[in-house]
């Protein structure tokens, strides 16, 4: 256990230190952006009511990719059918699926103020199936963990997911799961660094 718990602690160190040191997409300085970027920069602002940051400083390299990618975030982020303790779930199994440090230092405190169990959050963080997982947690978490090990659901995971969130509830859930998805993918490529310093919560799966 100590063993694991000491290479789990390397294993941040060595990625945090990749991440931050090798920027690959930081903000492109004011005097050279491009009307488009200009003009999604300004869609931006005012649909968020804040400044660029996170996924959304190397995506503003296709202006047209990032206002669409926000416009859909706008949806499945704040006004999908699934309320906050399930979508910030949701959010929670995508990041560790993906290791992505700065979606889940954004979002585990949305999903603890959502109403999520902390030790839901800790074993999510840490891998494990969580535990005494409340009906529509336990669901989702085995859609979720299916699809992303079978690129597929069975009958009996659909069903009980429809059953229990409706067809619009699974699309939604398959909305914030692309979209967070993509949004890793975006971080990892451009290695982003977490804002102020901050350190990455969770460790490199070992391959």
């Amino acid at each position: 256990m100590r063993s694991t718990i000491i290479a789990a602690a390397i294993g941040i160190c060595l990625f945090s230190t990749l991440a931050q040191a090798q920027d690959r997409m930081p903000p492109i300085p004011a005097d050279k952006l491009t009307d488009a970027q200009k003009k999604a920069i300004e869609e931006f602002k005012a649909a968020r009511s804040a400044e660029l940051s996170g996924p959304f400083i190397p995506l503003l390299r296709s202006p047209e990719v990032m206002s669409r990618a926000r416009a859909m975030g706008d949806y499945v982020r704040f006004r999908s059918v699934l309320p906050p303790r399930l979508s910030e779930f949701v959010i929670l199994i995508t990041s560790r699926q993906w290791t992505q440090s700065y979606e889940w230092n954004a979002h585990e405190p949305l999903a603890r103020q959502g109403g999520l169990n902390p030790d839901i959050v800790t074993a999510i963080a840490e891998g494990r199936r969580p535990e005494r997982m409340a009906e529509d947690e336990e669901i989702l978490y085995t859609f979720c963990d299916e699809l992303a090990r079978n690129h597929s659901v069975s009958d009996a995971t659909y069903a009980r997911a429809v059953g229990k969130f409706g067809e619009q509830g699974v699309i939604d859930t398959l909305g914030i799961t692309g979209y967070y998805t993509m949004l890793a993918m975006v971080l990892n490529t451009a290695r982003t660094p977490l804002p102020g310093g901050a350190k990455p919560a969770l460790a490199p799966f070992p391959r």
